[in-house]
């Protein structure tokens, strides 16, 4: 089926040249997306004053579990699905164009790491292996395909062949992504203590009522002494996106050009605070074209003046879920 929105977000270079985007799609959005205009609608934001990305109204991100959001012109029966405890409620992503998820977080992959063929991925992931509908395991799959090593791969119930291969990995000097949930990480790291030279370590988010929670500078510096690096990466994502950012240490995070983090007040949620300021997470993914665009989250961060951003936790009446929920 051909897109039915012609302009890409990801030759995005300016802020100008997101602040046009954001508009053109805010105004198609709202046009084609009937959930989304009739909460526009209730907040009595008329389109045509809104003349800044700011001013675009974030909807909440618990629609994804109680309404079906998608243009009607592209159905299609394949979502990505959150995770959740038994009886407890799922969102579903609807996505008519997989093309979009995979330009989306390959040209942010190579943005931030270089080519994926550099590398060697292995991914502990299981508490995702062991549901379907998973956002992160589809792309964790398409970048150890893309690397093209021999060794890459996914790991479930085999930590003594992650170790060994993370050592022979080591001993050829080969660079490599260990891409892992938390409570996987610390699980194996307690088992396998290591010095790792060439191997970068990016833990996911979330216990997942496997562990005890911890802030995140608690997690960092265990998993820094267990694997001997002086640095934890991370990726911050959810179901409800199509884009990624990924921080290199210390829990503060990095946009691709085409995603843009606003924080809202946490008194009154239709108003911005600004940098620094401690608020509910607003993000804009201009590479959700069909769904909904602008998603106000259940995170709490705050950003600043360069364009980064930090999670801090989430609202106490959010349900815990396999985002980012650490405290840093």
């Amino acid at each position: 089926m051909k897109a039915l929105f012609n302009q890409t977000p990801f030759e995005i270079q300016q802020p100008s040249q997101f602040e046009r985007y954001a508009l053109d799609l805010f105004h198609f959005q709202y046009e084609h997306l009937e959930h989304y205009r009739d909460f526009c609608n209730h907040l009595k934001k008329d389109p045509s004053k809104v003349s800044h990305s700011s001013e675009i109204p974030f909807m909440p991100i618990s629609f994804f579990k109680s309404h079906k959001l998608l243009h009607p012109k592209t159905p299609t029966d394949f979502y990505f699905s959150s995770s959740g405890t038994t009886g407890q409620e799922t969102s579903k992503h609807y996505v008519p164009f997989l093309k979009e998820y995979e330009a989306s977080y390959r040209l942010a992959f190579q943005e931030f790491y270089g080519s994926v063929t550099d590398y060697c991925v292995l991914a502990l992931l299981p508490s995702y292996l062991e549901r379907e509908g998973s956002s992160l395991i589809y792309m964790v799959a398409d970048l150890i395909e893309k690397s093209g090593h021999p060794q890459s791969g996914f790991y479930l119930d085999n930590p003594q062949d992650l170790h060994r291969s993370l050592l022979n990995l080591e001993a050829a000097g080969t660079k490599t992504l260990l891409i892992g949930v938390s409570f996987a990480l610390l699980d194996f790291v307690e088992q396998y203590p290591m010095a790792l030279q060439h191997t970068i370590v990016m833990e996911t988010g979330g216990m997942k009522g496997r562990r005890k929670e911890m802030i995140r500078a608690s997690l960092h510096a265990q998993l820094c002494q267990g694997f001997g690096l002086s640095k934890i990466h991370s990726e911050y994502g959810m179901t409800e996106l199509l884009s990624q950012a990924y921080s290199s240490g210390d829990g503060v995070f990095k946009s691709p050009s085409w995603l843009k983090i606003y924080i809202r007040d946490t008194e009154d949620p239709l108003s911005l605070v600004g940098d620094h300021k401690t608020g509910g997470v607003n993000i804009i993914d201009l590479a959700n074209t069909y769904s909904c665009a602008f998603i106000a989250t259940q995170d709490l961060g705050k950003t600043y003046p360069d364009g980064t951003f930090s999670v801090l936790g989430r609202f106490d009446h959010a349900a815990i879920r396999g985002c980012n929920l650490l405290v840093p």
